[in-house]
């Protein structure tokens, strides 16, 4: 359990397919379903979800650095990496599930310990039956656009 009082690990599939989408993410937020283990590695949280958009959020911190002491470019990409997902996820039907087929982002500023509190915004641009795509910003906490990236992910209908 961290700070927030939210939880790590996994959901049961008998779970997972009692839930739509959003109301899957929303547990995400509200800590009535478990974040992934890799938000307990990182240090992030989902903190707003509603149908079509999802915010991620960090503080970035001395475990995030690379060699060259500022943040390493894999805490910016999993961060729109898991926003643009969840935010289709949002959109999904009781039992269906989607996968990142592909994504890309741009490095726009070095990230430091002493950026602060780091938001990652995913919205979906497009959804298909079997495609959907979505767009991702992260901001500092003075609304600077630090990277952003696209998504392109596969739908597993239910």
């Amino acid at each position: 359990m961290n700070a927030t009082g939210k939880t790590y690990g996994t959901l049961s599939a008998i779970r997972r397919t009692e839930m739509n989408g959003l109301e899957f993410v929303q547990g995400l937020v509200d800590g009535t379903v478990p974040l992934n283990t890799m938000a307990q590695t990182l240090g992030y949280d989902v903190t707003e979800a509603v149908s079509g958009r999802v915010v991620v959020t960090a503080e970035p911190g001395g475990i995030h650095l690379n060699p060259a002491g500022t943040v390493h470019g894999g805490l910016a990409a999993t961060l729109l990496d898991s926003c643009m997902g969840l935010a289709l996820q949002t959109t999904l039907e009781k039992g269906a599930g989607q996968t990142t087929l592909e994504f890309k982002i741009s490095l726009l500023r070095p990230i430091t310990p002493e950026t602060g509190l780091i938001e990652a915004e995913g919205i979906v641009l497009s959804r298909g039956r079997r495609i959907g795509t979505a767009e991702g910003r992260l901001t500092d906490g003075k609304g600077r656009l630090l990277a952003h990236g696209t998504t392109t992910c596969m739908i597993f209908p239910n």
